[in-house]
């Protein structure tokens, strides 16, 4: 009983270290050299051995409740109070994801702010920042999974400031409402999540030199749909000035729907609902929105809308004619994708979901087009539930990414392509969805995904990868930094070779996408036109 005892005192002791409030701090006491002065503010962190913390940073000026639900973000304003930056925000509102771990997470609408990593060196120089943006459909998750807390991945590399940030999810980020009756007033409520970003950008590039970062040397990397935010964020006007490189891990810009179909998933929910207008629908509890619309089971419901105002109505257009040339590119997805889901939920589950989102997919095609998907099937090995994976892996994930990278190609820019096929010891999970993220963020000890650790040469060598991209705009690590010892060369992609890095456990190398066959060329590339939905 003791023993018990004492467990729960330390999960409590490691929870009331992680999240609480952050107050007002009146006096003079606490510590200078953990104290940094922004805008709206000056922010007092903590240190964890050679890394201090800055958690919870609002980076708007007034949180999105009462009226301001479903409304832009306001900038902040000047602020000389001194603020604690000990505790996580609250995590977005949201169905399922880390709000299942109950109060540990506690949940909120006001939930934009902001958490920073640095290492505790004086005078050192402007670093480069890599802002995160994490994923979960853009439906569930926050900044504070424990697989992404960011003190180990800078402990190991102190020469970059690392940033996460949150940003409205589901209907509270995503939900057209100008065409309801009373709804011109809210003509951005479509796209809010990626505006919460793009406001979050903002006060990185005003305020992060105070932290020893370098505002022009900015990399913005996320994976799912943090993936599919960083690759729409560079088609927003005016956003470059916020950063220069851009890391999308197994997300792309097929991630987002048109108008015709947000006005559709809205009319649903508000059938649901029992609603008409806005002012009904602001009259219903935050928690009814969202476990009514996770209960509809319309993912669509959450993706970006391609609104030709925010996002232009052709994203992958965007792309081929230029629009994020400018920038720094690296994108990548794992071998086995949604086989995520499948281990999630097991093939009972997942093979009526796969079957039903592969009829949706056949019924936006021409007949030649059904034919040539039809023989995809024919020609699949394996169980159904397999071919039904890899045929979703096909047109999520791998189309897109190999479209986006022709694309950015074609208009003239740089990008770099990854193939992670590390595997997962957890049954059906192969290289899922999420795979690399633990080892990614040096947190080899969360398992839940991969089941196990990775070899630490490799993981270190991929992480080494990912900053020395931040740094230079090139994530080729010469010998003298290279983990092993050994350069690790990273060639472009181009049209003629399709040069990607195979990431394997013991063996990271450069081959062709011919030679992996990532993508089926003839019978799912086209399917990129249709996007996810």
């Amino acid at each position: 009983m003791s023993g018990m005892n004492t467990g729960l005192e330390e999960a409590k002791a490691r929870m009331e270290a992680l999240y609480g409030e952050n107050n007002r701090i009146t006096d003079e006491s606490y510590d200078k050299s953990l104290a940094v002065k922004c805008v709206n503010g000056t922010f007092v962190g903590r240190k964890v051995d050679d890394v201090i913390a800055f958690k919870g940073i609002p980076f708007v000026g007034e949180q999105p409740v009462g009226d301001l639900r479903w409304k832009a973000p306001v900038d902040v304003t000047s602020d000389d109070g001194v603020y604690e930056a000990y505790y996580f925000g609250r995590v977005p509102c949201q169905a399922g994801g880390v709000a299942q771990m109950g109060s540990l997470y506690p949940q909120g609408e006001d939930c934009l702010h902001l958490n920073i990593w640095k290492a505790d060196e004086k005078d050192s120089g402007k670093k480069p920042v890599m802002v995160w943006i994490h994923g979960g459909a853009y439906e569930i998750g926050g900044t504070t999974e424990p697989r992404e807390e960011g003190t180990s991945f800078v402990h190991e590399n102190p020469d970059i400031i690392l940033v996460t940030i949150e940003y409205r999810l589901n209907a509270f980020g995503f939900l057209r409402l100008s065409h309801l009756p009373d709804g011109a007033d809210y003509p951005d409520a479509q796209n809010l999540g990626l505006m919460d970003q793009m406001m979050a950008l903002k006060w990185v590039n005003e305020n992060i030199a105070g932290f020893g970062g370098d505002p022009d040397n900015v990399t913005i990397f996320g994976q799912s749909a943090g993936g599919g935010s960083v690759s729409l964020l560079p088609l927003v006007e005016g956003s470059h000035k916020y950063f220069r490189r851009v890391i999308a891990q197994s997300g792309s810009p097929a991630f987002c729907r048109s108008t015709e179909q947000s006005i559709e998933c809205t009319n649903v929910l508000m059938e649901a609902l029992g609603c008409k207008t806005v002012a009904d629908l602001k009259k219903i509890d935050t928690d009814k929105i969202v476990q009514t619309a996770s209960a509809l089971l319309m993912m669509p419901i959450t993706t970006p809308e391609r609104d030709g105002k925010f996002l232009p109505k052709d994203v992958f257009d965007a792309y081929e004619k230029g629009a994020a040339k400018d920038l720094d590119i690296m994108q990548g997805c794992t071998k086995d994708e949604t086989a995520y889901f499948l281990a999630a939920g097991g093939s009972e589950m997942f093979i009526p979901w796969a079957e039903n989102c592969k009829a949706e997919k056949l019924a936006q095609c021409t007949e030649d087009e059904k034919a040539l998907i039809e023989s995809y099937f024919k020609d699949g090995q394996g169980e159904d539930y397999e071919i039904l994976s890899r045929f979703l892996d096909q047109y999520w994930f791998n189309a897109p990414l190999i479209r986006t990278a022709e694309n950015q190609v074609k208009a003239g820019g740089k990008t770099y392509v990854y193939y992670f096929r590390v595997e997962s010891s957890v049954p059906m999970m192969k290289s899922g969805h999420a795979v690399e993220l633990s080892e990614l963020f040096n947190h080899a000890e969360e398992t839940f995904v991969t089941g196990r650790e990775f070899d630490k040469t490799f993981s270190k060598t991929m992480r080494k990868m990912w900053v020395q991209f931040a740094k230079t705009g090139n994530p080729t690590l010469p010998a003298g930094i290279s983990p092993d010892g050994k350069t690790k060369e990273w060639p472009l992609y181009d049209l003629k070779d399709k040069y990607v890095m195979v990431f394997d456990e013991c063996d990271i190398r450069a081959e062709k996408e011919s030679v992996m066959n990532i993508v089926d060329w003839d019978r799912t590339y086209f399917m990129t036109k249709y996007y996810v939905r």
